[in-house]
């Protein structure tokens, strides 16, 4: 029954559709094992894994035992204590071996479940209850018995025919006590070892069955923590980056659904104060720039206007209210910008420009203030029409403020270079334009956020932080790239890329 049963079992495993395996196991493809799952597989189901091998282990131990053990009771009552005393008492009546042998094996009960042999003191096989002829046989049992005190022998394993077998001798003795023969019984267990295999087969396939519906349903309820959890980490990461609509839908009524309320919660609440942030500085930046604008004028009117009767102490007083009312007025500009980026109002006017052009315009008024401030500027222009659409007083904001911080962060004495050629990308043609400071550099910790918005690298300039971040902006929204490269205490490079759409050289 057990041998029909494994064929059954064995017939099914081989039937076993893969592709259906494949299609059940379709919603798992590109869930990477990583992270929490990675410990989940590890601390759980490696432990009942390990369990499991265990049990298993236990049980062949264990149902091998009791099977050997069965059959070794078996064989232990044929070659008994009182088969032997049979033949003593029987040889001290005066009978041989031989009749005394004829006599038990006719009435042994134990044929169809073992063999029984009668053995002389030579090894020779004096009767089999198969009732056939047998030669002199490898007994190890029987060489043990003779050799033994107790007069006890045990061999599980194959004979000369392939048979595995268990066979128990136990010698025969005279009422001198000495050994004059054995009684051998032997149990055919290749049959007992085919029902062992049998019921492992069966254990180990009820433990796979249970492994993979624990795997299996362990691992979709993983993925209802894991999948929501990533949805969470990606948005939290996307509103730091900015982006305060993002919100996170809630799957489940529990502690992750609440996590996602609260984190919706969070980013709108954000975005109302960023929006009210932005409101305030939107409006309080036009606020300031009409008074800036009249006190600035007023005080070039003064300065410019009546010199002859100012005392020298007025005449500088007047000049520090103008230059002080020019750098606020910049401020506030860079605030206004900054109010455009954050609420998305930042518009390119855009007209065909020459960026060349612009550049060199930029450098114009740029060249004489490094001059009078005691620096020396090295240009390399190629006098190239570069046409592009473009915001020309945007490209000139993002030219100067690049200049503007090359001066603030450089020594009086040391050089700026400016160099700009023409470049491929990807069967494209780009102005590239390259601006080198000798002045103090930046860190490699600061490198990374110099153009995030407020973060200043140098706390000692006077700046407000946001230049950088609106100048990466227009180079953005001209589908440009601005790229910083920087060694401290050395200087920096700063090196724009922007598309070009005609290149007209002389011969054009």
């Amino acid at each position: 029954m057990l041998n029909t049963f494994k064929d059954n079992i064995i017939s099914k495993l081989k039937r076993i559709n893969l592709e259906s395996v494949k299609q059940a196991l379709t919603g798992l493809k590109g869930y990477k094992v990583e992270g929490i799952t990675r410990r989940w597989l590890i601390s759980i189901i490696g432990v009942i894994a390990v369990v499991f091998v265990i049990v298993f282990i236990v049980f062949s131990v264990g149902i091998k035992n009791y099977y050997y053990d069965t059959a070794r009771d078996i064989v232990n009552a044929g070659a008994s204590n009182s088969a032997v005393q049979y033949f003593r008492n029987n040889l001290d009546d005066g009978y041989s071996i031989e009749r005394s042998a004829s006599d038990y094996v006719s009435s042994y009960s134990e044929k169809n479940r073992t063999t029984l042999w009668i053995i002389d003191n030579d090894g020779n096989i004096i009767l089999s209850s198969s009732g056939f002829e047998v030669g002199k046989q490898n007994m190890p049992d029987y060489n043990e018995a003779f050799s033994e005190p107790n007069g006890i022998g045990e061999y599980i394993g194959r004979i000369e025919n392939g048979e595995k077998i268990m066979a128990v001798s136990r010698a025969i003795t005279d009422k001198s006590g000495a050994k004059v023969g054995a009684i051998r019984v032997m149990s055919d267990i290749a049959q007992l070892d085919n029902q062992i295999r049998t019921l492992q087969l069966i254990v180990a396939l009820v433990l796979i069955i249970i492994m993979g519906i624990i795997y299996f349903s362990n691992r979709f309820f993983i993925r209802s923590i894991i999948i929501p959890v990533k949805e969470i980490n990606d948005a939290t990461k996307r509103i730091a980056q900015g982006n305060l609509e993002v919100r996170i839908e809630k799957q489940y009524n529990d502690e992750i659904g609440d996590l996602s309320d609260s984190i919706n919660t969070m980013a709108a609440e954000i975005a109302t104060a960023d929006k009210m942030k932005n409101d305030f500085i939107s409006t309080i930046s036009h606020e300031l720039r009409t008074p800036l604008t009249s006190i600035k004028g007023w005080g070039e009117t003064l300065t410019y206007g009546n010199q002859n009767n100012m005392d020298e102490l007025t005449q500088k007083g007047l000049h520090v209210i103008v230059n002080e009312a020019g750098r606020l007025e910049g401020f506030v500009e860079e605030l206004l910008d900054f109010s455009r980026l954050q609420s998305g109002r930042m518009n390119l006017r855009l007209v065909k420009t020459d960026i060349l052009a612009e550049l060199e315009e930029t450098l114009f008024t740029f060249t004489e203030r490094a001059i009078r401030e005691g620096y020396k500027v090295k240009v390399n222009i190629p006098e190239i029409a570069s046409v592009a659409m473009a915001d020309p007083n945007r490209l000139k904001q993002v030219f100067m403020n690049i200049l503007d911080n090359a001066l603030k962060y450089s020594r009086p004495g040391s050089n700026i270079f400016v160099k700009a050629e023409f470049i491929k990308k990807d069967d494209n043609d780009f102005v590239k334009i390259a601006i080198v400071d000798q002045g103090v550099g930046i860190s490699a910790e600061d490198l990374p956020h110099v153009k995030d918005k407020f973060y200043k690298a140098n706390v000692s300039v006077k700046g407000s932080g946001i230049g950088l971040a609106v100048t990466n902006e227009i180079v953005n929204l001209h589908n440009g790239t601005l790229d910083i490269d920087s060694i401290e205490g050395k200087g920096t490079l700063v090196t724009i890329c922007l598309p070009v759409d005609e290149i007209y050289t002389e011969q054009n």
